[in-house]
């Protein structure tokens, strides 16, 4: 536990900062998983347009530190090959 002040504070604010990352965090991985059930099912169209959506939140995420910025290109990347691929 902390003892002084500032370390109070500063628990106080890693807190904070945990319970809203592992939020965002979370809403990230509903998204591409949508994309992927999506794909998993055959909605082409509807995968596409949850595949814009999950960008978005991929590219804040790595805006915000959150995830890393290769990370965010790399899931874009795969998702994207995963529905160009599912035509086929």
């Amino acid at each position: 536990m902390p003892n002084s002040i500032s370390a109070k504070k500063s628990h106080r604010q890693s807190l904070k900062r945990r319970a809203r990352n592992r939020g965002q965090r979370s809403a990230l991985r509903t998204s591409v998983k949508k994309v992927r059930d999506a794909v998993a099912n055959g909605e082409t169209e509807e995968a596409a347009s949850l595949l814009s959506a999950a960008a978005k939140k991929l590219d804040q995420a790595a805006a915000k530190n959150l995830i890393h910025a290769n990370k965010a290109a790399r899931t874009k990347s795969r998702l994207a090959k995963l529905i160009n691929n599912s035509g086929e």
